[in-house]
């Protein structure tokens, strides 16, 4: 993997040279990680003109939830406490004579941003925008390796609830035991707070599970995903809890499932965005829908759960192959509940068997 940390260095620094920066500075987590391999807790990265150097408060432990630093890569540690990485940074890119320093402005703090002007005041400090994020757009397939391991684990952990007694056991105990499943299963970690809605909670977005306990004939929605080396996928399903599902509930998640599947059907090298979340959006919209939809069909995800692309009505570019997003319509009857199915895809083209499902727990009504 070293050789695609360099190869990822090289085409950053390659970008800020055309844009007249001797230097760029990543402060963002994830961006980090994707860049070097590993996240010490606080560490920035700056890759310079002729040197990359990853500057730390504490030496890397190599934990999971940290990644695998890339050997190649010098790491330097900050002496005493109190020190901040990305000053330490800043005075070295002033030390080689680089001019120039592109930062990540949406991410750096003002107080950082001071810092820097006041440790190196004749770097001129540019904005990197989002540069790196965009660069993580498009997965490669070990980091598709990643994300389908992840969903691999997602679903064991739901296929083993489903298989338990749920009534009379409250959202936030089958919260905690998703999270468990998780974990015991080989992810580093919920890749997100789990989401476990019953009756009138169900087909909430993100719901935060409560203290009330599931009964018979409830809608169950259950939203969760795994953390597997770094890299995040998402599933989420929908059950009725014990009896044949009513009328209501039959017709709602039919819609539901009619709406997802649009969506997954439209996930294609060179659709655009919205039109993604049109096919998905329409289907509910023409239900009557329309206005309790959330902002968005779905998104981008890697090593953050919630990243580039989002797939939204004002949306702007088309899909890439190679890039995974969840496709998540979902409605939610106040006072009754609601249905919401969520899927982890990989964009692929018709010739290879158009969009890669990665959580393959069944969409099936069923009754548990």
């Amino acid at each position: 993997m070293s050789d695609v940390y360099a190869a990822r260095r090289g085409t950053l620094r390659d970008r800020c040279a055309a844009a007249g920066n001797a230097a760029a500075l990543i402060t963002c987590p994830a961006n980090v990680r994707y860049l070097s391999g590993a996240s010490p807790l606080g560490a920035v990265l700056l890759v310079g003109p002729t040197e990359d150097v990853l500057f730390c408060g504490r030496p890397p432990t190599g934990e999971a939830d940290e990644g695998r630093l890339d050997e190649r890569l010098r790491v330097s540690v900050l002496s005493g406490t109190g020190g901040d990485p990305a000053v330490a940074a800043g005075d070295m890119a002033a030390a080689v004579r680089a001019d120039s320093l592109a930062v990540e402005e949406h991410h750096l703090t003002v107080a950082r941003h001071r810092a820097l002007h006041s440790v190196a005041p004749r770097l001129r400090l540019a904005d990197l925008g989002t540069a790196v994020e965009q660069q993580r757009l498009v997965k490669d397939e070990e980091e598709i390796a990643c994300l389908r391991i992840a969903a691999e684990i997602a679903d064991q952990a739901l296929g083993e609830l489903l298989e338990s007694i749920l009534v009379g056991r409250t959202e936030r105990h089958l919260a905690l035991e998703l999270e468990r499943r998780l974990v015991d299963h080989g992810a580093d970690g919920p890749a997100f707070p789990t989401s476990v809605g019953t009756g009138p909670h169900s087909g909430r977005s993100r719901h935060r599970p409560s203290d009330r306990r599931v009964e018979e004939g409830d809608f169950l929605t259950v939203c969760l995903g795994a953390n597997y080396r770094g890299y995040r996928c998402e599933i989420g399903r929908t059950f009725v809890i014990g009896t044949t599902p009513a009328d209501w509930q039959i017709e709602l998640y039919d819609l539901v499932f009619a709406a997802q599947r649009a969506g997954r059907e439209a996930l294609l090298p060179g659709a655009a965005y919205r039109d993604v979340d049109h096919a998905a959006r329409s289907v509910l919209d023409s239900a009557g829908h329309g206005e309790a939809l959330a902002p968005s069909t779905g998104h981008g995800v890697g090593l953050e759960i919630d990243e580039d692309p989002q797939l939204a009505p004002t949306a702007m570019g088309k899909l890439d192959a190679c890039v995974p997003v969840t496709v998540e319509p979902g409605v939610h009857l106040p006072g009754r509940g609601g249905v919401r199915i969520d899927d982890t895809l990989v964009v692929r083209p018709e010739a290879d068997g158009g969009p890669e499902l990665l959580t393959i727990t069944t969409k099936e009504l069923l009754a548990l």
